[in-house]
């Protein structure tokens, strides 16, 4: 996601869970070609393995040079976006409009898969304007695995590219889990992974009777403690209880390492707002490390001053 999965927030992630498979945001293959600054646009924390690589793209040699790259990198996997809607991107001609051209896709993939011994995954719609058939969603996986694609996180909502926003896309397409549910009676053989409105880790639970995986977005970003128990349901490891104290005391080191690096708190405590929520108090405390974070003299004694604040309260 956008602005929201950076580097900060998976080592935060991290924290609440040792086994999920983290993704990147959205990095797009061009950008990687250019930059100047490979550091900037692919560093992560060894903390935050396993890690996929997300990208963005149409064209087969730039994206088979990140993978590559992507792979001397450390990454574990790459993930190829073929499922964002935004009108950015769709004007770029990669996310989601590349569901109306499987045949690029399916080049796109198989030159990757010619760069890396990763594996490459794609991230996908249900369907895009009128091409919204279960038919069309069949072909369309079938030809990405036949090209190299091991996984498919399939979003169960069409996508509108004419009409509605990126945020409208979230939610006004409803929600198609029996067309996902058929594609994997009809395909058994095609690793699927279920993508859209999973909000609790029983809804995972419920998803992984049907699916092989379930892919959480805004909500684990939005409520990333909701989260602490996916450890022991999915994995099998020992439940543990995981207070917002102990995640951000965690974060002190981690921050600090940021700040030396000419960083910001800020960068970092914009995704830390998010662990405390439903508790008396919670706003105000969000308010008073919102506004102090922001300064640019705030050092990550802030974070432990807002640790200790939190301990006070048992949380």
């Amino acid at each position: 996601m956008m602005d929201c999965t950076d580097r900060h927030f998976r080592v935060m992630m991290r924290h609440i869970s040792h086994r999920a498979l983290l993704y990147t945001e959205m990095i797009v293959a061009k950008a990687i070609h250019h930059s100047n600054n490979l550091k900037k646009i692919l560093d992560f924390s060894p903390i935050e393995h396993p890690i996929a690589l997300q990208l963005g793209g149409d064209d087969p040699l730039l994206l088979a040079e990140a993978s590559q790259i992507a792979e001397e990198w450390g990454y574990d996997e790459i993930n190829f976006n073929v499922g964002c809607p935004s009108p950015k991107v769709k004007a770029g001609n990669f996310g989601a409009c590349l569901m109306a051209d499987p045949n690029l896709v399916a080049r796109c993939i198989q030159a990757m898969k010619k760069a890396t011994s990763l594996e490459v995954t794609v991230k996908h719609r249900i369907g895009i304007d009128d091409l919204d058939s279960d038919e069309l969603l069949k072909a369309f996986c079938q030809s990405a695995s036949e090209a190299g694609a091991s996984r498919f996180a399939i979003h169960a909502r069409k996508a509108w590219l004419e009409g509605l926003n990126a945020k409208e896309n979230r939610t006004i397409p409803p929600l198609q889990y029996e067309r996902v549910a058929l594609l994997k009676e009809k395909c058994p053989e095609l690793i699927i992974e279920l993508n859209g409105g999973l909000n609790t880790p029983n809804d995972c639970i419920k998803a992984l009777k049907t699916f092989d995986g379930a892919m959480v977005g805004r909500s684990a970003y939005e409520h990333p403690l909701r989260w602490q128990t996916i450890d022991a349901l999915i994995f099998g490891e020992k439940p543990k209880c995981i207070k917002a104290s102990e995640v951000i005391r965690e974060l002190l080191p981690y921050s600090q390492i940021h700040l030396d690096k000419d960083g910001r708190l800020w960068d970092i405590c914009r995704h830390v707002l998010h662990l405390v929520e439903g508790v008396p108090g919670a706003k105000k405390w969000r308010h008073n490390l919102q506004v102090k974070a922001q300064k640019t003299s705030a050092e990550s004694s802030l974070l432990e001053e807002a640790a200790k604040q939190l301990e006070d309260e048992g949380l």
